[in-house]
């Protein structure tokens, strides 16, 4: 019997439509039998933040950082044309007018097909971020998680 084939993406960007991508592309390889880790590192981790704040003990600077970032999904701003907010609205309406799948529906399509998604700790120590403020069914590690699934990964994308 063969292998199953394994996709690694490292989602570094905090922008709303490089993160569907990234899910688009994940759920696309789940679906088609290939093993796939999504890798959040920076301003992707964005993107697993919970929409609501989460009780933390944190110093001034990281809830500076907190405050600054987006909290979730739904809150991620466009790479292009995001039009003081009015670009993310007109392309959500414009999925939902598609009836086509939004970022919180892809994330939770991506679990449900066991997407494993890596949270990088050290960018969640450099940021502020702790464990309770990010979405459930995640895993946190660090560059050696990384690299232990790119290594025998048939397709690697950084987004």
């Amino acid at each position: 019997m063969e292998a199953n084939k394994k996709t690694t993406i490292v989602l570094f960007s905090g922008d709303y439509d490089k993160a569907m991508a990234a899910f688009i592309i994940a759920n696309g390889a789940a679906a088609y039998d290939h093993d796939v880790t999504i890798f959040f590192t920076f301003w992707g981790l964005n993107t697993l933040r919970k929409d609501g704040s989460a009780p933390t003990n944190k110093g001034m600077l990281e809830r500076m950082f907190g405050w600054m970032m987006p909290r979730g999904a739904n809150k991620l701003g466009l790479s292009k044309m995001h039009m003081a907010g009015m670009g993310p609205k007109m392309i959500k309406h414009v999925i939902r007018k598609h009836n086509a799948l939004t970022l919180p529906q892809l994330i939770e399509l991506a679990q449900e097909q066991g997407v494993k998604l890596v949270a990088c700790t050290m960018t969640m120590d450099l940021l502020g971020l702790r464990r309770e403020e990010l979405i459930e069914d995640l895993e946190l590690g660090g560059v050696a998680t990384y690299l232990g699934e790119a290594s025998d990964g048939n397709v690697n994308l950084f987004i």
